[in-house]
């Protein structure tokens, strides 16, 4: 079976195809997917922005009952599409699933949210004059998401689109069109009147640039790479349509000599390896106070040796593959890279064969590290982490915050003294202390500052400032 792209309520043959291969086993082809051109993008681009002027009249109650029957049907079919998400990007098993159900818990959120889009009625300066402030949808949104979150980062930025009220074309990762391609055929079937969603898979130099430059296009919502996004907020502005961009990370677990050290072991496995560290918010540096440095070191280790690293559908396995050559080629050549820098590499950083074919990576650990090493200033993407030793809090903290991103950042710590202190004076758009810099809630905002974010927040209430426009209105009374 060949995928096709969904355009203007029509599944269409693309111009070429896309072979999906399952990293885990090499010789496993996931499917055939359509690789759209710029001339279809625009097609697509077209549809929506015919079929806007219907959808933003259409109730709340509307847009909130489509958007709840997609998010029921993900949820009924959770096992499905968390397995298709490990088999294409590499996730273990079970959190591919939990990534499908957060992916209907973030549409049934946001069917509940196009009920809540209120308004305000506020008195003028002016003797005799109302004054109205209402919120009202952009247009036609383009939303081009990565390959490490297939179906949530999709899921939290097409669902408030349309929850309020808006028109979207959306571009999947190239690398990873399975779970785009399974949730677009969900929304096919929800009730969205023709041309409202459109699916367009392929290049970035094709249908990622068509929507980016399109003056129909009124807002892209982008998450990738610094370089691309920069390049997006460019186009964006040049044409003065609205972006939000998501980007890298670099970010900091600081361990305070006070930590719990079973805690700060658990919260930096799991924050700098688990979803092979291809997390935005993976705790890529653990910036560790003296007293405690040696002994974390040494349970870090430990515990990385009795990590599983194999076939992400294998029962058992605590680490996948990483998701392509070109990533684990990366990652090889950062883990040479610190090595002639002087840092200490003491344990993994191996390429490892397993029973299929594979991108399979033993989890890296440096040590001996210092924050001015490119170890420990540009973001890797991989299972790879480093250690920064520090004296006290005050160097610890300064040393977290000395990068130019500012995603994700975590404390361990007993003290609520430094505790409070770090969620106050970090540079990061989310804090936490004694949890894994990794892993976040769906109803809350998500974003970072400096170089990992720009635009309004994503998720939760918040979203709306993106995809929504103010109007203010006077009346003569």
């Amino acid at each position: 079976m060949l995928h096709q792209n969904f355009i203007a309520g029509e599944w269409t043959e693309g111009v070429a195809v896309n072979r999906n291969i399952n990293p885990s086993n090499l010789d496993d082809v996931v499917g055939e997917y359509a690789r759209a051109d710029a001339a279809q993008t625009e097609a697509a681009i077209a549809a929506a922005h015919d079929a806007f002027p219907a959808w933003a009249r259409t109730t709340p109650e509307e847009r909130a009952d489509i958007l709840d029957r997609v998010g029921t049907e993900i949820l009924a079919r959770k096992d499905e599409l968390g397995r298709l998400l490990s088999r294409e990007e590499g996730k273990t098993l079970p959190e591919g699933v939990g990534e499908a159900v957060r992916a209907g818990r973030i549409f049934k959120f946001f069917a509940g949210e196009a009920l809540r889009v209120a308004g305000e009625k506020i008195p003028s300066v002016r003797a005799g004059v109302e004054v109205e402030v209402t919120r009202e949808p952009e247009g036609v949104v383009g939303i081009i998401t990565p390959w490490n979150f297939p179906i949530a980062i999709p899921a939290w930025k097409i669902a408030p689109a349309l929850a309020y009220g808006n028109c979207v074309v959306f571009k999947p990762a190239d690398l990873v069109p399975g779970c785009g391609w399974a949730l677009a055929e969900i929304l096919s079937r929800s009730g969205l009147p023709a041309g409202v969603f459109n699916l367009v898979m392929g290049s970035g130099s094709q249908v990622g640039n068509a929507i980016v430059t399109s003056p129909k296009v009124r807002a892209v919502s982008f998450t990738g790479s610094v370089d691309t996004g920069r390049r997006v907020a460019a186009d964006c502005v040049a044409r003065g349509a609205k972006v939000q961009l998501e980007m890298g990370g670099k970010n900091p677990l600081v361990v305070l000599d006070d930590a719990d050290l079973a805690i700060a072991v658990g919260a930096a496995v799991n924050g700098a390896f688990f979803s092979t560290g291809q997390r935005c918010t993976a705790s890529s540096r653990l910036i560790v106070q003296a007293g405690i440095h040696d002994r974390f070191v040494d349970a870090v280790s430990e515990r990385l040796s009795r990590l599983k690293v194999d076939d992400a559908l294998k029962p058992g396995t605590d680490i996948g593959p990483v998701v392509s050559q070109d990533q684990l080629d990366q990652d090889l050549s950062y883990i040479d890279i610190g090595r002639k820098e002087g840092a200490r590499l003491v344990t993994g950083g191996e390429r490892l064969n397993r029973e299929t074919p594979g991108y399979y990576l033993a989890p890296a650990l440096f040590t001996e590290t210092t924050n001015a090493m490119r170890i420990n200033r540009e973001e890797i993407f991989g299972p790879v982490a480093t250690v920064i030793r520090v004296k006290d809090y005050e160097e610890a903290l300064a040393v977290a915050n000395d990068t130019v991103f500012g995603l994700s950042s975590g404390i361990c710590t007993t003290s609520l003294k430094y505790a409070s202190d770090f969620k106050r004076r970090s540079s990061a758009g989310m804090v936490m202390v004694n949890l894994p810099t990794a892993g976040v809630d769906y109803h809350v905002p998500f974003g970072g500052r400096k170089g990992s974010s720009y635009g309004p927040r994503e998720q939760g209430a918040y979203a709306r400032e993106f995809y929504t426009a103010v109007k203010t209105a006077y009346t003569l009374a």
